[in-house]
């Protein structure tokens, strides 16, 4: 037989309105985080894998913000390079109408407009640094300023502050690109156009007025040397242009490795909002239902019998 005792049964009463209350607690807690727990302990058995898809997530994470910063590299070196080649294009242009009017009285000056794009282009920056100088990247490319400066140089190379260092980037864990692109193979040719000028004006004086036989014989041949500069300049941009593709195409499959691991990961720590607030509904329902038990055995004390 079975005894019952008012000290027995207010332990049993007590023990459960503590693990309603404590029940309510926990339940309350994850209607509030919208989690099923706050650590791995919580997670019992799908602790391993939820740190395993953690720390892909994290690693993809990684890749991602590199993609987005070396993307936005890429665009300014994709600007740098095509206002190079803009600047080979009103060269040649500048040149060639002077011919076709016989006169070459503006003519240094858009030469002079045109260089000076081209010192633009190669000083190019991207957040503050200079994108064409390799590892050098706090140092302007080019310390050139006027088309005087070319025939002063020793060389067109001394004219040039980059080193040789063409920057790599990662896309994945497998794969690495050549993304860096060096001011002095951009600008050399060009700037070699240019000196061809200003080395003519130094001997020669400059151009004023109509164009000499002399005159138009060394211009018609600058022709070709701005077409070949431009053309290497259409391909590095193209070359450029490849790997900004690359690396968008990158980022999208990176964005959605990591949309796919977050819904992954809300799989196993969200929780269902319906059902958990179901649950703490009958939850709080065990807390009033133990707490009017509790309250009610104060009433069918023996002690108020033997009264």
């Amino acid at each position: 037989m079975t005894r019952v005792s008012t000290s027995g049964n207010y332990g049993v009463m007590t023990s459960n309105l503590m693990l309603a209350q404590v029940r309510q607690n926990q339940i309350g807690e994850q209607v509030s985080s919208q989690k099923v727990a706050s650590d791995l302990k919580g997670y019992s058995k799908n602790a391993e894998m939820l740190t395993a898809m953690k720390s892909a997530q994290a690693k993809i994470d990684g890749f991602l913000d590199q993609t987005k910063l070396v993307s936005n590299r890429l665009e300014m070196q994709d600007m740098g390079i095509e206002r190079l080649a803009n600047s080979a294009t009103s060269a040649r242009e500048a040149i060639a109408n002077a011919l076709a009017a016989g006169n070459a009285t503006t003519l240094m000056q858009q030469l002079q407009n045109a260089f000076g794009d081209a010192v633009q282009g190669l000083n190019t920056k991207a957040n503050g640094y200079y994108v064409f100088s390799g590892a050098k990247n706090d140092t302007a490319t080019t310390t050139a300023t006027t088309m005087a400066d070319l025939t002063a140089a020793p060389s067109t190379a001394s004219l040039f502050q980059n080193d040789q260092y063409v920057t790599t980037n990662r896309i994945d864990e497998s794969t690495t690109v050549s993304t860096g692109v060096l001011g002095d193979a951009l600008g050399t040719d060009l700037f070699d156009a240019f000196k061809q000028v200003q080395a003519y004006v130094d001997a020669n004086g400059p151009f004023t007025g109509n164009l000499t036989d002399a005159q138009s014989t060394f211009l018609k041949g600058l022709l070709p040397s701005f077409d070949g500069a431009h053309k290497d300049l259409v391909t590095a941009q193209g070359k450029n242009g490849l790997n900004q593709k690359r690396f968008e195409d990158a980022q999208v499959s990176l964005q959605d490795q990591t949309d796919s691991l977050t819904v992954m990961i809300g799989g196993v720590v969200d929780v269902d909002m319906a059902e958990a607030v179901t649950r703490l509904q009958a939850a709080q329902l065990a807390v009033q239902a133990s707490a009017q038990v509790f309250a009610s055995l104060q009433n069918s004390s023996l002690l108020n019998v033997l009264k």
